[in-house]
């Protein structure tokens, strides 16, 4: 029976749910998570897709999909599958490029027209077992995925389920269950093909031979509406599966680069407002916070590997939670969230992590810190310990952080994500957050605020430094620090070109 459906009220995917899918990608989710996807961006069989102009990473991924039969409203798992009409073949395309600014929503990554082929054929899904079913996809005739809803994290009837909690599932909506290992990068020319069957079956069900050709498109996107899209390395490896199938080194054998000039300032850190943020020592910058009623900004307990060294730049965070042998065994091994967040930092902004001050471990060593100077961070803040310290500090990379430790991570530690709020000494930090660090210590600015500190924290350096200057001559400090009228006026003669005292 072909698809009838041309309007889903709803298109939900998930984002990971293969066993093999997360063995590559270095993650296993505890519980599943999905995205929606606009019912503009349906296609049928034969259909083509574009490649949108001045992007690179479009990318397959051969899903089995369910469509809805009957409203389902907080059903229980066991009643799910009596929701679901039918079983076809899905292709869950999208483009990498604009992936990383929809942070995980996949709105314009997976929303292009034509980035959702479903067919050709249904499959009644009353004649199958969910825990028997075959995707596979064919690019240009060679077999690139093939795997069985046995290899699911998270089976079909409980997606049902789940998302059955949250809104009601209604007649043909369309849920996409996650793809397999093998999805990569596709070019202009290539034709993609997926079927969805169910091989252990007495009889012949399958959806047919899912069509898909990709088209180069002429028209790129306009800077002035929106972002634009951008690649890195991380994504790369992610589009094409691998590091290697991406023609990338591996991280462990990148070669840095030579240390560069002064950085330019990083996003949503003007070189102007930098400049002035170099020049205002943490304490100024602190007591300004205070004065403003913040008193929590303060990263306690870290101090720098390179005496003198002076950091400023935006948050990248990167969150450990506590060791424990089953999480490390999900997600400490391959690209975990570690490696990610080492690999991802860009130009000028500073990786804050949440070791909740356990310095028995080291949280980063001598690789990872080449990776971050490679990558030309601003430097890194832990509230945990550093392996080959003496090293990490020879490579010039300024970290501060609770001292050396020896140990391996995984003593203390379980890397868990990235670019979410986290504490990390004391101190909330969030992606995004000013950080700045000196000889006195690390502190958090909000950026709303970061202009207005810094200009007050400068004004309050140039005041204390003349003040200093009167000690020194000799007065006493009663009445002058803090000053009293009679010396306010004095200090506003003499920064009006009057002799002052």
């Amino acid at each position: 029976m072909s698809v009838p459906i041309d309007r889903p009220g709803k298109i939900i995917a998930i984002h990971l749910n293969y066993r093999s899918r997360a063995d590559q990608r270095g993650r296993t989710p505890a519980a599943p998570s999905y995205f929606f996807k606009p019912a503009s961006s349906l296609a049928g069989t034969d259909a083509t897709v574009e490649r949108p102009a001045g992007t690179e990473l479009l990318a397959f991924e051969g899903e089995i999909a369910l469509v809805i039969g009957t409203s389902a409203h907080r059903v229980s798992v066991a009643d799910a599958w009596s929701h679901v009409a039918w079983v076809t073949a899905s292709n869950d395309l999208g483009l990498y490029d604009l992936r990383a600014n929809d942070k995980g929503s996949n709105v314009r990554s997976k929303g292009g027209d034509g980035y959702t082929p479903l067919g050709p054929d249904l499959i009644p899904a009353a004649e199958v077992d969910p825990a028997q079913l075959r995707v596979r996809a064919w690019v240009n005739g060679d077999l690139r995925q093939d795997d069985e809803t046995s290899g699911l994290l998270f089976p079909l009837p409980q997606l049902v389920a789940d998302l059955s909690q949250h809104f009601t599932l209604e007649p043909g909506d369309v849920i996409l269950t996650g793809t397999p290992a093998g999805s990569s990068v596709i070019v202009p020319g290539d034709v993609v093909v997926v079927e969805v069957d169910a091989p252990h079956s007495s009889k012949t069900l399958t959806s047919g031979g899912l069509r898909t050709t990709v088209t180069q498109g002429t028209v790129p996107f306009d800077p002035a509406v929106g972002s634009l899209p951008a690649v890195d390395d991380l994504q790369r490896a992610e589009a094409w599966g691998s590091r290697e199938e991406a023609g990338l080194a591996p991280v462990a054998s990148t070669v840095p680069a030579p240390a560069p000039a002064p950085a330019p300032a990083p996003s949503g850190l003007s070189p102007a407002l930098r400049a002035k943020l170099v020049s205002a020592p943490t304490a100024g910058l602190s007591a300004q916070l205070r004065k403003r009623g913040l008193h929590a900004c303060f990263i306690d307990g870290v101090s720098a590997n390179i005496p003198g060294s002076k950091i400023v730049g935006t948050a990248k965070t990167l969150r450990f939670v506590p060791a424990r042998e089953d999480l490390f065994k999900s997600h400490g091994g391959g690209y975990n969230a570690q490696k990610r967040a080492f690999d991802a930092v860009e130009e000028g902004e500073i990786i804050v992590i949440e070791a909740r001050g356990d310095a028995t471990t080291g949280t980063l060593g001598d690789i990872l810190a080449l990776r971050a100077k490679a990558r030309r961070a601003a430097g890194v803040v832990t509230d945990g310990g550093v392996r080959d310290f003496a090293a990490v500090a020879e490579i010039g990379l300024p970290v501060f952080s609770q001292g050396a430790h020896p140990s391996v991570l995984g003593r203390r530690h379980v890397p868990w994500d990235i670019d979410v709020t986290i504490a990390c000494g004391g101190a909330a930090v969030q992606p995004g957050d000013i950080i700045v660090g000196d000889s006195d210590g690390v502190i958090v600015i909000p950026p709303a605020l970061a202009e207005e500190v810094a200009d007050a924290a400068l004004v309050q350096e140039d005041e204390d430094a003349w003040i200093a200057e009167q000690v020194e001559a000799g007065h006493p400090v009663d009445g002058l620090f803090p000053m009293n009228a009679e010396w306010r006026a004095k200090y506003d003669a003499a920064h009006a070109g009057g002799t002052g005292a």
